[in-house]
């Protein structure tokens, strides 16, 4: 049986939706609202609406403005292929590539760039709805979100790799509730995803890369879930950014570089960082910060290594060696289990002979770090013009001239009463011993 709650773009008679889709998908919800009018019908009475995007290129010069519970956006395929490799190679060699674009479902975002200055008005989907009940259950799911192109910034960086557009793929205003991201794909946007004020938010199985951040979770929320996703942010940004969230999962992503962070918390309570692959080419991959408390960040394996990729060789976050790949400020956090990886050029430590630091406590009291694994391995560093080649050549090679000499866990004066278990030997963990507990990892005598 036919559904009157089931919309194709393809057939709707209102707009273009290859010239258009927000112009036609703007105009479903419109429909929709029109004949969900009733509040309360046998028990019912508003179902929502299923919006399907099939396979094909849409354009998007219209913001889709989405404030109705209920409501699924969907495709056939999140589309994702490389631009920033494809922008990277020589244009001669262009017609000889088997694909050029993102593929699937793919919206374009054609909105014009600056506008008013703000996020939200580059933002291909914005959802806000004020009032009660919050606004619950919108799904996007299985298409691609594609920005096209990148801007130059003046920095001097050819204009594709600036990772700056103005555009954002999905901004969400509003108090919300179980919303659902799953499946997509997100390229080219400065923003992928910006959501305000989540409960019940699950982002999950999508593919967020080459976007200036991936996914910002602002203001306040709680009980959500970052699960099994490929991220990729650009050095501008972030991968996964919070901010006073409590009981956030963020498990089994796998989070590659070159974002300024993998994982950023700020003023985040009682939330877990397991079991996620984390590589990056900076120091200040997992932060901490504004008092974060009560976390765990536990069976991770971190990867600090050097960018192979010549497009992007000189390009960094800002920060120095000393910065450390985990940094803490807050109380009574746990570090457990985490494999840590620092495969370096000596030569390159910032600042000059340094000894790196791998597990900073900034601040805050509590803090209990045990059994972590710490590799440090002093390198030649190389690079190639081949982005794939040059990367996994580097995640393969083991090889190295020597150890590299390294600080596992450093505990600044502003931090005390933590425990450090483990982690470490006596000389690599830098701590007054008066004011925190410590039990070195026993060292092998020659």
């Amino acid at each position: 049986m036919s559904s009157n709650n089931y919309y194709d773009v393809t057939a709707w008679p209102v707009g273009n939706p290859s010239k258009d889709v927000g112009e036609v998908i703007n105009s479903i919800i419109a429909d929709i609202k029109d004949r969900q009018s009733a509040t309360d019908v046998d028990d019912g009475g508003k179902p929502g609406a299923v919006i399907y995007l099939p396979p094909g290129d849409y354009h998007l010069r219209t913001q889709v403005v989405i404030d109705i519970s209920f409501l699924r956006i969907q495709g056939s395929g999140h589309g994702f292929t490389s631009s920033s490799i494809r922008f990277n190679v020589p244009e001669h060699e262009w017609p000889d590539l088997h694909e050029l674009w993102p593929g699937g479902s793919r919206i374009i975002v054609d909105l014009p760039a600056g506008g008013d200055g703000e996020e939200s008005g580059g933002a291909a989907f914005y959802v806000e709805r004020s009032g009660s009940p919050r606004i619950s259950s919108v799904e996007f799911a299985n298409f691609c979100i594609d920005g096209l192109h990148f801007m130059p910034d003046g920095s001097g960086l050819p204009a594709e790799n600036t990772y700056v557009n103005g555009k954002t793929g999905i901004y969400v205003a509003s108090a919300n509730d179980s919303f659902r991201v799953n499946g997509m794909g997100f390229i080219y946007l400065e923003n992928a995803l910006t959501i305000h004020n989540a409960d019940a938010l699950s982002i999950h199985d999508n593919f967020i890369a080459e976007c200036g951040s991936c996914i910002e979770l602002r203001g306040w929320g709680q009980a959500s879930k970052i699960t099994d996703n490929l991220i990729g942010a650009g050095f501008k940004g972030h991968s996964i950014y919070a901010e006073n969230h409590g009981g956030l999962l963020i498990t089994a992503n796998n989070v590659f570089p070159r974002g300024a962070s993998s994982v950023h918390f700020d003023g985040v309570t009682r939330s877990s960082i397991t079991n996620n692959r984390l590589h990056s080419f900076y120091p200040g991959m997992v932060v901490l910060e504004g008092n974060s408390s009560e976390n765990l960040v536990a069976t991770n394996h971190f990867l600090r290594d050097h960018e192979p990729w010549t497009p992007f060789l000189g390009v960094d976050n800002g920060l120095d060696d000393l910065t450390g790949l985990l940094s803490v400020s807050g109380n009574n956090n746990s570090v457990v289990g985490n494999h840590f990886s620092q495969i370096i050029d000596s030569q390159s430590i910032r600042p000059a002979g340094a000894k790196p630091v791998i597990i900073r406590l900034k601040a805050g009291t509590g803090n209990f770090v045990s059994n972590n694994h710490v590799v440090a391995l002093d390198v030649d560093s190389t690079s190639s013009d081949s982005c794939f080649e040059a990367q996994v050549d580097a995640l393969l090679t083991t090889a190295a001239s020597e150890g590299l000499a390294v600080t596992a866990v450093m505990v600044d004066p502003g931090s005390a009463r933590n425990t450090i278990l483990d982690t470490g030997s006596d000389a690599q963990v830098v701590a007054d011993r008066a004011v925190n507990a410590l039990r070195p990892t026993p060292t092998v005598g020659f």
